[in-house]
């Protein structure tokens, strides 16, 4: 006898619940974070959070993979709009790091994202860790110095964690600036040809 399918879990609510971890995590901290908590942030019961996520592990693991999917998908967007070739992805990375409305860059899901991880169990950050060593080997054969290209990377990176634990971020005229100072180190006029 053939069972029936099982109804694909719901895009919509899988990134509510997210959402709502994130804001668990960001509000009360990391050690918060509960299948219970995100139950009665959403209103769902215990049963709908279980149907998507099947233990705590799996919803870190999901902030951690949304986090990943969102910088990836913003890198992506911006190395497509970057008419130059030469240092095209480090460019993106910077870009996606320091967009001020998309999700890489809000501070709350960055910030969630990192800490139930290393609270709960920091091999769910190791998705991300893959995720990053691709992204350093693309940055590393664009077309600009290495090194260079994996300074902007850092610096890029040290600003999101600057924003995302509040330890001491710039003011946005200053932020304005650094985006405008890392983008000239990947752009240098013999290599914007």
């Amino acid at each position: 006898m053939a069972h029936p399918a099982q109804p694909r879990p719901s895009a919509a609510t899988r990134d509510r619940l997210l959402a709502a971890a994130e804001r668990i995590v960001a509000r009360d901290g990391a050690a918060r974070l509960t299948l219970d908590a995100v139950a009665r942030e959403t209103g769902l019961s215990k049963g709908g959070v279980l149907y998507h996520f099947a233990s705590k592990d799996a919803l870190v693991a999901g902030l951690v993979e949304r986090l990943a999917d969102a910088v990836a998908l913003e890198q992506d967007a911006e190395a497509a709009a970057d008419p130059r070739r030469i240092g095209r992805r480090t460019r993106a990375f910077v870009r996606a790091t320091f967009a001020p409305t998309s999700q890489p860059a809000d501070p709350v899901a960055v910030g969630a994202a990192l800490l139930a991880a290393l609270g709960t169990n920091p091999a769910l950050l190791d998705p991300l860790r893959a995720r990053y060593a691709d992204w350093q080997a693309r940055l590393e054969d664009d077309g600009i110095d290495p090194d260079l290209a994996a300074v902007v990377r850092l610096a890029a990176d040290g600003l999101m964690l600057a924003e995302a634990f509040g330890l001491a971020p710039p003011a946005p005229e200053t932020r304005d600036r650094l985006l405008a100072a890392l983008l000239r180190l990947t752009a240098p006029e013999s290599a914007s040809r």
